[in-house]
């Protein structure tokens, strides 16, 4: 699956884009300056952030910023990670690989909202509803835990874990503070979420977190054993619809692999480039 867009308004999007990556973390996190890169850290409670190149940096960063990046993420105790867009940053790639890091590629796909609305809504399973939720929700804490049964096991297959697995997990979920992050959040106005529920069963869930005119869908997650009914499908679109009814004019995501980039673009969404995400590799013991 390849772009069709115009090369100016291309390269006008990655730029949007772009910016928005840089503005996105700042709101809980502080930017530790490498000079061509960016070491966002994460303040107080939640998910580590990553590093990503400094926006128009003067230089691209060598395999010797690579590592000290690295050893200053080994000295947080915070994940060596690292994100960017390939067509955005192409010598990064090399760089990182040089300094001993996993890349791994994604599918950036892109949906414009000034085109038309699509009339049609995806189509779902009788019985379930899907709507957006406030930071009140009672569904909210399954709507935060059902993306962590998804994304562990990948891919648009059927799967085993089911309702009974999500309300285990969600009891080792209820303390830990992780659903009143994103309620926090969600109050704030830097969190959307919405939900596919039946019988009050939280079967998908998936965020979208707008910072001006662009927004960025996140955590799409389906429970296993609820694949393949369109459920993915239909919270994207009610996060899409959202978006569109609060001034966002790009929405756009990355696809776990093209399959995944398949199904999006069954919405409208169009490729627009490729997201780089890249890890240390595990070895035997983990290191």
């Amino acid at each position: 699956m390849t772009s069709d867009l115009d090369p100016e308004c291309r390269r006008d999007l990655l730029d949007r884009i772009e910016r928005y990556y840089d503005a996105v973390p700042r709101s809980s996190a502080r930017a530790e300056d490498f000079g061509p890169l960016t070491l966002f850290v994460q303040e107080g409670a939640g998910w580590p952030y990553y590093a990503r190149p400094t926006v128009k940096a003067a230089a691209g960063a060598t395999a010797d910023d690579v590592a000290r990046v690295r050893a200053r993420q080994r000295e947080l105790g915070v994940p060596e990670a690292f994100e960017w867009v390939d067509e955005t940053t192409p010598g990064l790639r090399a760089a990182v690989e040089g300094a001993g890091l996993v890349v791994h590629a994604h599918p950036l796909m892109a949906l414009d909202l000034d085109a038309p609305a699509e009339a049609a809504e995806p189509p779902r399973a009788d019985g379930v509803v899907v709507r957006l939720l406030d930071a009140d929700d009672p569904a909210l804490l399954g709507a935060v835990t059902v993306p962590h049964l998804a994304f562990a096991d990948p891919g648009t297959q059927v799967g085993a874990a089911g309702a009974p697995e999500l309300a285990d997990l969600m009891r080792q979920h209820a303390g830990d503070g992780s659903a009143d992050r994103v309620a926090g959040r969600m109050t704030a106005g830097l969190t959307r979420l919405a939900a596919a529920l039946e019988n009050d069963t939280v079967l998908c869930a998936g965020q979208h977190q707008p910072v001006g005119s662009v927004s960025e869908v996140v955590g799409v997650g389906t429970l296993p054993a609820a694949r393949r009914r369109g459920l993915g499908l239909a919270v994207t679109s009610a996060l899409v619809a959202d978006a569109r009814e609060r001034g966002v004019r790009t929405v756009f995501l990355s696809a776990g692999d093209e399959d995944v980039a398949r199904i999006y673009a069954r919405l409208g969404f169009r490729r627009v480039g490729t997201a780089l995400i890249a890890e240390a590799e595990s070895g035997p013991d983990g290191e």
